[in-house]
């Protein structure tokens, strides 16, 4: 199937930068956020974003308008039901993505594949939500979007062999790396990923170092671009407890235990850059880690 339009649901981090690359790879999207005002900083972020790649010499003033050009903004979700792609992109909480499933899947026509950027829900759950079943898929972007290569492209136990490879084309035509992981909480990113930012929120809970020494470590010591703490306010805090849920309720192996200090930040709303103060604080004149 050849895929000429995308429609995106969620305009948060993942989902604007979803739409960008997209937009930047010649195809035409609808966006669709519940918010308006998500949907207005989503806009403003890829205008940035695309202002940025002109200084970097990576694309013109052309280039650039072109690619806006090609962007809608959605009155409501029918307006997706015509795309050829959708991909939701709405809050890692799963009644909100089968809902959503459920409501794409009674409007949209049969050919059209339903994707879902869950970076830890199973893909055969959500799909269960539908009456397509063969058309569900996984493609789980990395944050940020723009400058991440890789897409998860996750199979459910009814998935059809065409949405698969469809899904999979779509991700290089979108210059990414696409991977094939098994429909297992977490993927394989986040089951590796998580319980290491988990540990060091452990280590931090326990005293262990301070935040500092704690990213410092794992930055000069194992040469992470950034240390944990620092990447998991760069993913949002509620981002990395519903993900460590996801993975302890799946296996049931107190490995997984999200650690108390992340619950309480979370139920505090520290959400980390989101909402201004996570481990670290972030505003002008707060003290950041890069």
């Amino acid at each position: 199937m050849d895929i000429k339009s995308l429609g995106v649901v969620g305009a948060g981090q993942m989902g604007s930068g979803i739409v960008q690359v997209a937009a930047c790879s010649g195809l035409t999207v609808v966006l669709y956020d519940i918010a308006e005002s998500s949907i207005q900083r989503a806009l403003d972020g890829i205008r940035h974003s695309l202002n940025k790649g002109i200084e970097k010499g990576i694309l013109n003033e052309a280039e650039k308008n072109a690619a806006l050009a090609r962007i809608t903004v959605g009155k409501d979700l029918r307006s997706l039901k015509n795309q050829d792609f959708i991909v939701e992109a709405a809050p890692e909480q799963e009644d909100i993505k089968c809902r959503i499933f459920r409501e794409l899947d009674a409007m949209c026509s049969p050919a059209a594949i339903l994707s879902t950027n869950t970076s830890s829900i199973s893909i055969g759950r959500i799909a269960a939500h539908t009456n397509h079943p063969e058309r569900v898929v996984g493609t789980h972007f990395m944050n940020p979007v723009p400058r991440m290569k890789l897409v998860e492209v996750i199979r459910g136990l009814n998935t059809s062999e065409e949405t698969f490879r469809t899904a999979w084309k779509l991700a290089e035509r979108l210059d990414k790396t696409p991977v094939e992981a098994k429909d297992f909480p977490g993927f394989i990113a986040n089951r590796i990923l998580m319980p290491m930012i988990n540990e060091a929120v452990f280590a931090l809970y326990h005293g262990v170092g301070s935040r500092e020494a704690i990213d410092t470590t794992m930055r000069l010591g194992m040469n992470h671009p950034m240390g944990p703490l620092a990447l998991a306010d760069l993913i949002g805090l509620d981002t990395c407890l519903s993900i460590m849920e996801t993975l302890y309720g799946g296996f049931k192996d107190s490995k997984y235990r999200p650690c108390p200090l992340l619950r309480r930040y979370v139920d505090a709303g520290r959400l980390g850059r989101k909402s201004g103060e996570g481990f670290y604080q972030y505003g002008e004149s707060s003290s950041k880690c890069n």
